[in-house]
């Protein structure tokens, strides 16, 4: 079993997010995601069950029309076919292990690229206005 080490996987980008692999396979995706203050994953809704565990900073993970603020220690677990993001305060980095069972798709991690390119948590609705 690979061993995830924070630290060493440490990696910010000021950007956007940055999410480094930790592992994969056909059932799982694990990264390790880091979170400058206000940097977020837009919200979008893959067909993966998401598990994320909170390590240091505090923020919002979206679990449908919920967001459960967090800090570290806390653990958010969102449904497959929920809509969900995850958002750093604007005062905090943040750092999560982020546990995706099966992996989305490339397809499914299209409103993600969409809302990072024009700065938006909630790329749906800015494509609706």
């Amino acid at each position: 079993m690979p061993r995830i080490d924070f630290d060493a996987e440490r990696e910010y980008d000021d950007d956007g997010f940055s999410a480094q692999g930790a592992f994969r396979s056909e059932r799982a995706k694990v990264v390790c995601g880091f979170f400058e203050p206000g940097q977020f994953i837009p919200v979008h809704a893959p067909s993966s069950a998401l598990v994320v565990d909170v390590r240091s900073g505090t923020g919002i993970v979206r679990d449908g029309d919920i967001d459960h603020r967090v800090g570290p220690g806390d653990v958010v677990t969102v449904s497959a076919d929920t809509k969900r993001g995850i958002r750093a305060d604007e005062d905090s980095r943040l750092e999560a292990l982020l546990v995706t069972a099966p992996p989305p798709t490339d397809e499914e991690h299209d409103p993600v690229r969409r809302g990072l390119a024009v700065g938006e948590f909630e790329p749906e609705l800015a494509t609706e206005e």
